[in-house]
């Protein structure tokens, strides 16, 4: 669990897979696409939306890239359920680790952020952006508009967070890179796995297209979970490596087989 001295900061990179799966990060072409456009935001002092549906890497590939660029520099939110501006305006005080208690009044918080923000550059991530509706997104645009503010800001999130931001034309103007995540095509995958997990050495590059076909679909938190179920089952079944019977046990495991 993240406490109050770690939030905010960058993950580090152990935390990147998910059920804490011990794995190599990959240069995937999704990858040093963000990392090539975190970049340009960086170097512009911008705006950059990072969105597609869930398990296709974007929170891993923003963190990576952050990790390369702006280890120090770095700010990150972690927003649930409909937030308001005030839950940013939180959210950011305890993002930045100021002192004291935050202001009560909004125009007093508004007024703390913007010379905080000021102070130095800053590149300020909002995770799970699809929670956020109008309001929310124009707070982030009011506190970047502001021109004392030193700062770029990273939305990463769902597809909602997309169509949020594109109907809001004041705010899409704004957006200096929108980067599409979606599902690892085949070839890639097939080259991608291997070097991913040490598991997938040697495996047939037809069983691999079945698994993706049948279970995985070209989403790597997927490719996960199944990496996870297939150490676990090689184990409990004594195997050296994977084979159908494997598959099918771990294919028991996931729903809607």
């Amino acid at each position: 669990m993240m406490d109050d001295m770690d939030y905010g900061k960058l993950p580090p990179e152990s935390a990147d897979h998910f059920h804490h799966l011990d794995a190599n990060l990959v240069a995937t072409n999704a990858l040093m696409a963000t990392l090539d456009n975190i970049k340009a935001t960086i170097d512009a002092k911008a705006m950059m939306c990072a969105y597609g549906s869930a398990g296709y890497g974007k929170t891993m590939s923003v963190n990576s890239a952050l990790r390369k660029l702006a280890p120090d520099n770095t700010f990150r939110l972690e927003l649930r359920s409909s937030p308001t501006p005030r839950d940013i305006r939180h959210g950011l005080f305890r993002a930045l680790g100021l002192p004291g208690e935050p202001p009560t009044h909004p125009v007093e918080f508004d007024t703390l952020l913007k010379e905080t923000l000021s102070q130095r550059f800053r590149v300020l991530v909002c995770d799970e952006a699809q929670w956020m509706g109008s309001s929310s997104f124009e707070y982030w645009r009011h506190l970047w508009d502001d021109r004392h503010t030193d700062m770029a800001v990273i939305f990463a999130g769902g597809d909602n967070c997309f169509k949020v931001l594109k109907k809001e034309p004041m705010l899409a103007s704004r957006i200096f890179i929108w980067q599409k995540f979606s599902r690892i095509p085949e070839d890639e995958l097939l080259a991608t796995l291997p070097v991913f997990h040490s598991l997938w050495t040697g495996v047939p590059p037809q069983m691999l297209t079945d698994i993706d076909r049948d279970a995985a679909h070209g989403n790597f938190r997927n490719w996960v979970t199944i990496t996870k179920h297939m150490l676990n089952g090689m184990q409990k079944l004594n195997l050296t490596e994977v084979n159908e019977d494997l598959v099918r046990w771990v294919y028991s495991k996931l729903g809607g087989m």
